[in-house]
């Protein structure tokens, strides 16, 4: 008997859905949609658009099971988005669709489900250092927001655990990143992580290094607006070489290595680090410059652990689609 899944990622910035039909033991995609989810007022929406897209193209819609990574903390199966004003239920969404089963996973532990089927294509090597079999792991990506979460080896594989480490403190290596801080703490009364490498975090570091360095004579702009996602910092180092933006890609990077760095000593990740996001495959020249291995490593008496450890960036941009897929395949199992 064939039995149709629903899957989707879940952001501040982007939702993807995807549906399909597990018949004689394989997935068959059957449709796909991505939304900006800020035009719509509630997840709901999106899914009600989405299914009546699939309808219209004449396939019969009546999935068994659900999964959906949500850019945001779960509780108990239900969802406050981070960026977003949604609040999802599993309950509910199962309820208004009529899906019996319904599963909500932060996105980073739907990202983590998918480390062990991604392959050789879907990862780039910074650092190859020498795996641990069933060691800790753990993946980490900037993007809306920052996401982490660890992969413990339990009985005979790999279970995620979510986290909300981007919200850590953000913690200075450098005189330079501690006036960085000092700029920061007279705007917003706690600096995390994430404040740094997401979300308008690029464009606080281009701000900060065009208003107080003397070092910089660099044509227009001379100032963003906070509210700018980072890309045209972005554009303006790899497209036009400007010299802030490019020094703030750098800067971006050693942050971004100390606090990668951070999360694999504190879990001793000796079986690999990931790191997932979008802008990390977009910068991954930046990444291999040197800057953010070697604020990685800079753990002092622990530095040459932090040389054994695997980090590879994950260039696969659907890798929480991946596990919410991974999750909801598990659920139709579970249901035979």
């Amino acid at each position: 008997m064939n039995k149709q899944l629903i899957y989707g990622d879940i952001g501040g910035t982007k939702t993807l859905l995807q549906i399909a039909e597990l018949k004689n033991g394989t997935v068959h995609e059957q449709g796909a949609h991505r939304y900006r989810s800020s035009e719509y007022s509630d997840f709901a929406d999106i899914l009600t658009d989405f299914l009546d897209r699939i309808s219209a193209t004449g396939i019969h819609c009546k999935p068994i099971t659900a999964c959906f990574a949500v850019a945001g903390p779960v509780v108990a199966q239900q969802a406050q988005l981070t960026n977003l004003p949604w609040q999802m239920s599993a309950a509910q969404i199962a309820q208004t669709f009529l899906i019996p089963h319904v599963k909500l996973l932060n996105d980073f532990e739907a990202a983590a489900l998918a480390v062990e089927i991604l392959t050789p294509s879907d990862l780039a090597s910074l650092q190859q250092g020498r795996e641990q079999a069933h060691a800790m792991r753990v993946i980490l990506g900037a993007g809306t927001g920052m996401g982490v979460a660890w992969l413990a080896w339990q009985k005979d594989s790999y279970q995620p655990i979510s986290t909300e480490a981007g919200h850590v403190d953000f913690a200075p290596t450098s005189a330079l990143q501690i006036r960085l801080l000092e700029t920061l703490q007279k705007k917003f009364p706690h600096v995390s992580v994430e404040r740094l490498l997401s979300g308008a975090g690029l464009t606080h570091i281009f701000n900060f290094l065009q208003t107080t360095s003397t070092e910089f004579s660099s044509p227009a702009p001379s100032h963003l607006d906070e509210e700018d996602s980072g890309a045209t910092v972005t554009a303006l180092a790899i497209e036009q070489n400007h010299p802030v933006a490019v020094r703030s890609l750098e800067l971006f990077a050693e942050i971004y290595g100390a606090y990668a760095g951070n999360l694999a000593l504190t879990g001793l990740c000796r079986n690999g680090v990931y790191i997932a996001g979008g802008i990390a495959p977009r910068i991954i020249h930046i990444l291999r410059a040197g800057g953010f291995m070697r604020a990685f490593c800079n753990k002092g008496r622990f530095s040459k652990l932090m040389h054994d450890i695997p980090v590879q960036v994950i260039t696969n941009p659907s890798v929480s689609l991946l596990g919410a897929k991974r999750k909801a395949q598990d659920l139709l199992h579970v249901q035979t």
